[in-house]
């Protein structure tokens, strides 16, 4: 019986992505809510990466511990809780 080998594919190094401007012309509240999300799904993202797979995990010390570790802004209890919603919603 013949064995197949797998070659592993070539890795590239990483690039940050490009960033777009935002479109012009939204509402402000549009532009918040919009940063507000991306900023949730960093965060949830770290947390996810540091092993916090539980929403009740994630306290709102927690989330900002978190974001001074990455070096962005402490969130607002808005973000907080949009990155628990981001974190039940993986599982």
């Amino acid at each position: 019986m013949a064995v197949a080998t797998v070659t592993p594919l070539p890795l590239e190094p990483w690039k940050p992505l490009r960033k777009k401007p935002l479109p012009a012309g939204r509402p402000r509240e549009w532009y918040v809510s919009h940063n507000r999300h991306l900023k949730a799904m960093r965060l949830a993202i770290a947390l996810l990466d540091s092993g916090v797979y539980a929403a009740s995990k994630a306290d709102d010390d927690t989330i900002r511990a978190t974001a001074e570790n990455l070096g962005i802004h402490p969130p607002s209890d808005t973000t907080c809780r949009l990155v628990r919603t981001l974190i039940r919603a993986t599982h």
